[in-house]
């Protein structure tokens, strides 16, 4: 498979295309008001570093596409490695129809699910074409998406509307409400894993992957970071708490009212910036399931003249076409975070099993990481909870049915 000189560039730095699409989704569901405090930004983010350090460590030692899927099979075992697949692949399915959702809500709300599968269908034909499109495409959407978040955080930071005392949430938030709204968040966080489950495609991955990790997390908490301070010092976290469009109410607020379709024309493309790698992650990790039979073997196929896993790309695309036009982004952010925050626990639990002489990270960093995934993962929704097992659950059974008729067969 392809290895584009560069690739880290485009890739590496993927999910800050999503903060304003994942402000906008995670603001518009209406959950608690202390969502974007700083309570909740620096939770989210502590975890995300601990997994993101323990990501990084792993995809040095092993620079292969499938991420936590390869690593919870070398370093814990065969089943491990499976259920961190099938998190993944689930998990990240939600999380490619809750971006499609988005773009179909800004481009066009009264079309929202139409749009949605039309980009769905869009981006995974680029996809197809080859890694090195996909990474141009991005380049180009993160300039895009950061200028319009900049235009927004000026507008609204140095308007006489912006008031510091706004940001104090008061007895509004609970710790409950800060713990689910954090595991929420960390939806909008969890991107650095998909440049980890790029390691056939990316040029000297046990050197670029590492760097690119953190490089990306830190780069996107200083964009939310900003983001989320200059549209509460706007609209207080009980307006945001019920804005179906918060940047856009925001710099409508302060009479910026110019920017509002520039807002959500840059919400539609931060969106599919964010849908486009998404893509491209699952279907990674779904060509190393089937490499080794977790999945149907059919779709390891590697296109010959395009050098990427079309008929999984093709699988993909189409499955989250059919959740795009039948799903709600609420549920979709929901399920999408438990099933990531438990591939991220298998990822700490590998990341623990590391030598010193294999490059371990410090082991408080992993332990943290795991028992931060497991909190969130179960402070979620009781919905999102349920689901989100119930599919693990299902994991699990086709694993063991796989054992059996193997062992049989054998």
């Amino acid at each position: 498979m392809e290895r584009p000189d560069g690739q880290r560039d485009g890739l590496g730095v993927t999910r800050i295309a999503l903060p304003l699409a994942a402000v906008v989704a995670l603001g518009a569901s209406r959950f608690d008001v202390g969502l974007l405090t700083a309570t909740t930004v620096a939770l989210a983010a502590v975890v995300a570093y601990c997994n993101a350090t323990s990501s990084a460590c792993l995809a040095a030692r092993y620079p292969a596409s499938g991420g936590t899927y390869v690593y919870g099979r070398e370093r814990l075992g065969d089943f491990w490695g499976h259920l961190a697949g099938w998190a993944f692949v689930a998990g990240k399915t939600a999380s490619c129809a809750a971006m499609a959702l988005t773009v179909g809500s800004y481009a066009w709300p009264g079309q929202a699910h139409a749009v949605a599968v039309a980009s769905v269908v869009a981006l995974t034909a680029v996809n197809y074409a080859g890694v090195r499109k996909s990474a141009l495409l991005t380049r180009a959407i993160v300039t895009v998406v950061l200028a319009v978040l900049a235009a927004v955080v000026v507008a609204t930071l140095t308007s006489g509307a912006s008031q510091a005392a706004r940001l104090d949430i008061g007895s509004d938030a609970t710790t409950g409400g800060v713990l689910q709204a954090a595991g929420l968040l960390f939806f909008a966080f969890a991107g650095y894993a998909r440049i980890a489950t790029l390691g056939d495609e990316v040029r000297d991955p046990a050197r670029t992957i590492p760097r690119a990790i953190p490089l990306a997390l830190a780069l996107t908490l200083i964009v939310y970071a900003a983001v989320a301070i200059a549209v509460l010092t706007v609209l207080g976290p009980g307006e945001l708490a019920g804005a179906a469009a918060p940047l856009s109410d925001a710099v409508r607020a302060v009479g910026a009212d110019l920017l509002v379709p520039v807002v959500r024309a840059g919400a539609a493309v931060a969106a599919l910036g964010s849908l486009l790698a998404l893509i491209l992650g699952v279907s990674r990790t779904t060509l190393a399931m089937a490499r080794d039979r977790h999945l149907p073997h059919a779709l390891a196929a590697v296109h010959p003249r395009f050098q990427v896993p079309h008929r999984a790309e093709l699988l993909v695309g189409a499955v989250v076409a059919v959740l795009a036009a039948t799903a709600d982004v609420r549920g979709a952010i929901g399920f999408s975070s438990f099933g990531v925050l438990a591939c991220y626990a298998i990822a700490n639990a590998c990341a623990w099993t590391l030598t010193r002489d294999e490059g371990r990270p410090n082991r408080l960093i992993p332990a943290l990481g795991l028992a931060g995934c497991l909190a969130l993962a179960f402070a979620l929704p009781l919905s999102s909870v349920a689901s989100g097992a119930a599919v693990l659950a299902f994991g699990a059974a086709v694993y063991g049915t796989r054992h059996v008729m193997t062992a049989r067969n054998g």
